[in-house]
């Protein structure tokens, strides 16, 4: 069992010392999965994903990300990199995937527990080198994600593109047919307070309407009454005739008392009558100039109502025209705000998307970047030399039971004659004081046998 064990913890520890030195170095990554999207303002529902830790490993260790390692690094123009390939795959493949390869296998990629930092740490004989590799996977690595984000909006900005292109000539296709629809039915203004002017106008003139309907009416009648002479109050409110109807009683009166007197011979009967007759054809003159013109007067109110009459059959047939104008260009108006909304919205879109492909902004920052390592890493000797004690007394044990095991005990004379092939004359028999330590000594003192010859 010393012998196992000391060969072990030796040849643990002439590995260890034989063991080229390892240099581990690390750098820190945080993670801003519950940040906002600079560009938009709102949170990234991508993000806010239960697998979104795994996939950002997942970015971290690909090949995407090696090869961009290898590249900033100059790996693969290295002469003597460029022969250790050639040794190692004799020319087969190519020397980028090689080394991407090779620095992925020395990648350890840790994730933290509760918080949203990534431990990525390279191994390398070069404590520089390590740090270096380290710090250009941190970079790489955030410049991947930018990629990553900046190429589909690249695409949708190509789309939105296409789709703005379609929609502009739609919009102007609409326009066409509504400024051509306007220049038919000669519309000058779309002012939808047009219908309502209009419709006040007819309000207007059917008020109009009735009034001069009223006064046409009235106008007849008192047409009638200035022709019949009775109870016409223009005849009666007239100061000519009124004076001439008393002067004609004036004078009817003095020519019955001439007559009465002189006879109707007599000259100044003759002259007073004279004088009747004018007076006569005064008033008939009175009246008839007032029949005139209030007969005048109710043609011309008459003449109003015909008028208006007209006009309002006019601003009724408009309203109409401008309805069925306006219901036929409800359409084209309809076509021509949605051709609108649609090139308006994918405007907006390929504005946001060229700008989103255009960023450079990315949700990955570097927390702790990668320092030279001025301790190695492996091997470690004492832990090797520790578990080699463990490991020799393991097998020690395990060793020194097992040749127990392959020692076949003496228990029995049936034994001796098995073992050595000769008879057993007698035996000698020892029975120590009963008690738990007599049971112990006899369990651990080996029987003897005397052997006879």
């Amino acid at each position: 069992m010393l012998g196992t064990l000391l060969v072990t913890v030796l040849l643990a520890l002439g590995w260890s010392l034989v063991q080229q030195k390892t240099y581990d170095a690390t750098a820190s990554v945080l993670l801003n999965y519950k940040g906002v999207d600079p560009l938009t303002g709102l949170t990234m529902p991508g993000q806010l994903m239960p697998g979104y830790m795994a996939t950002q490993m997942d970015i971290i260790g690909s090949k995407n990300v090696a090869l961009r390692v290898v590249d900033v690094l100059s790996l693969a123009a290295s002469p003597v990199v460029v022969q250790q390939f050639q040794e190692a795959t004799d020319g087969k493949g190519a020397v980028r995937d090689w080394l991407a390869d090779l620095l992925l296998q020395k990648l350890e990629i840790m994730p933290s527990r509760e918080s949203s930092v990534v431990q990525i740490t390279f191994s390398g004989a070069d404590p520089a080198f390590a740090a270096a590799v380290a710090n250009a996977f941190a970079v790489q690595y955030q410049r991947a994600t930018v990629q990553l984000k900046a190429e589909p909006a690249k695409n949708a900005s190509v789309y939105f593109n296409e789709q703005t292109r379609q929609l502009r000539d739609q919009l102007e296709a609409a326009q066409a047919r509504l400024s051509a629809y306007q220049q038919e039915k000669g519309i000058v203004s779309l002012d939808n307070n047009r219908v309502d002017v209009e419709l006040s106008r007819l309000n207007d003139l059917s008020a109009q309407l009735v009034v001069a309907q009223t006064a046409a009416i009235e106008a007849g009648s008192r047409e009638r009454a200035a022709r019949s002479a009775v109870n016409s109050p223009d005849v009666a409110n007239n100061a000519l005739i009124q004076n001439l109807r008393v002067n004609l009683a004036a004078v009817d009166a003095k020519l019955a008392e001439t007559g009465i007197r002189f006879g109707r011979n007599h000259p100044q009967y003759q002259s007073a009558s004279a004088e009747v007759e004018k007076l006569r054809a005064e008033l008939g003159s009175a009246l008839g100039t007032v029949t005139r013109s209030v007969g005048a007067n109710a043609e011309v109110l008459r003449q109003r109502e015909v008028e208006i009459r007209s006009a309002l059959a006019e601003q009724n047939t408009r309203i109409l025209a401008l309805n069925r104008t306006r219901d036929e260009l409800g359409p084209l108006l309809k076509d021509l705000e949605g051709a609108q909304r649609a090139f308006d919205s994918a405007s907006q879109r390929h504005a946001q998307t060229r700008i989103e492909a255009q960023s450079e902004q990315s949700d990955i920052s570097v927390l702790n970047p990668a320092v030279v390592p001025t301790e190695p890493a492996a091997p470690r000797v004492l832990l090797n030399t520790l578990v080699s004690i463990l490991l020799g007394t393991i097998l020690g044990v395990g060793i020194g039971l097992l040749l127990e095991l392959l020692t076949r005990p003496v228990r029995s004379t049936a034994d001796i004659h098995d073992m050595l092939g000769i008879p057993v004359l007698g035996s000698v028999s020892w029975h120590p004081a009963r008690g738990a330590s007599s049971r112990l000594r006899r369990l651990l003192t080996p029987r003897r046998l005397l052997r006879l010859n």
